[in-house]
């Protein structure tokens, strides 16, 4: 495989069911995760319409008058969820970056409801099972980002069974570790930009993910996802609007002993002068093991290169280092 393609994965025949051909596309994803740590989905099996829907009520909202967004900003700066406008945070900062704020209006959320059990009500819990925080407008937005969420819950469940058959473990291996997931979303704006960028500045710095997987639903427009080759290059990610663009975060890397890479990549600015035709939305599902999950390299004993590690603790300290 040749690291200047993002390869595309069909997984439509795995979804169908045999055991071949479930193995026959984890070998794909196998190939791809070891290369360059990017891929392409197709036969996904979620709706256009679910996307096409968010991806409406994202729009209308970014394209609101900044005042009106502001009031969908949390009260405490610490809490991820709702409203953030330009320059919140910058994510090369994760990567011991030093870059000026990401040229970039994002809205943050969760899962919308879960049991009254301790697992999520203890103090623990409450970290990171915080109650969404919604506009006024556009009218169905929660409900319509509820629905996507489900979504993409389904798919991950089906990516890291394939995943778990790609490493050769139990098909079943991640379904303890995933059943009760941390995973955010972060619905990603990218307004024209009326005025040139700081040096160093982007839309988003070089940053690594740092969960399991994270599924992006983007835009061919300018100024998009650049991935970072082996050697070096950078390479342009193009999806179609019925496609998602995968990649392999932190965690899951370190739990394959690097066998899998968690790749750089950013968003560029787009050409001067590009105009409204550069505005530019993705939906982001950044899928996190459940926050007591100990992730520990699949590796002979002594040839670990990560000491084991909580999958909380580790989102929690990657998320103070991006704040600018």
């Amino acid at each position: 495989m040749s690291a200047a393609t993002i390869p595309i994965v069909d997984l439509a025949p795995a979804l169908r069911g045999s055991r071949a051909e479930r193995m026959r596309v984890a070998h794909e994803i196998d190939a791809a995760c070891t290369d360059i740590g990017f891929l392409t989905i197709r036969g996904h099996g979620v709706p256009p319409a679910l996307i096409d829907t968010l991806r409406g009520h994202a729009s209308t909202f970014f394209n609101l008058p900044l005042e009106e967004k502001r009031q969908a900003e949390p009260e405490k700066v610490t809490v991820p969820r709702g409203y953030r406008a330009l320059g919140f945070d910058s994510l090369s900062r994760g990567n011991a970056g030093n870059a000026p704020g990401d040229l970039k209006e994002y809205y943050h959320f969760g899962r919308e409801n879960w049991p009254s059990t301790p697992y999520y009500t203890s103090e623990a819990g409450q970290r990171f099972f915080i109650p969404n925080r919604w506009p006024q407008r556009p009218v169905g937005f929660a409900e319509a980002a509820a629905a996507y969420y489900a979504a993409m819950e389904r798919l991950t469940g089906q990516m890291m069974s394939l995943a778990a058959l790609a490493l050769g473990l139990d098909e079943d291996f991640f379904e303890d570790k995933i059943d009760r997931h941390i995973t955010a979303m972060r619905l990603n704006f990218y307004p024209a930009q009326q005025e040139a960028p700081q040096s160093g500045q982007m839309r988003a710095g070089p940053h690594t993910d740092y969960g399991l997987l994270t599924i992006l639903n983007g835009e061919n427009r300018p100024g998009g996802l650049e991935v970072q080759t082996r050697g070096g290059d950078w390479l342009g990610v193009e999806t179609d609007p019925d496609t998602f663009v995968v990649n392999i975060g932190d965690l899951l890397m370190r739990w394959t002993n690097d066998r899998w890479v968690s790749n750089v990549h950013r968003v560029v600015n787009p050409p001067a002068g590009s105009g409204p035709a550069a505005q530019r939305i993705s939906l982001a599902f950044f899928h996190h093991p459940n926050y007591d999950a100990l992730v520990e390299c699949i590796a002979p004993p002594g040839e670990a290169k990560y000491p084991p590690v909580l999958s909380g603790e580790y989102r929690d300290q990657q998320y103070r280092r991006t704040r600018v």
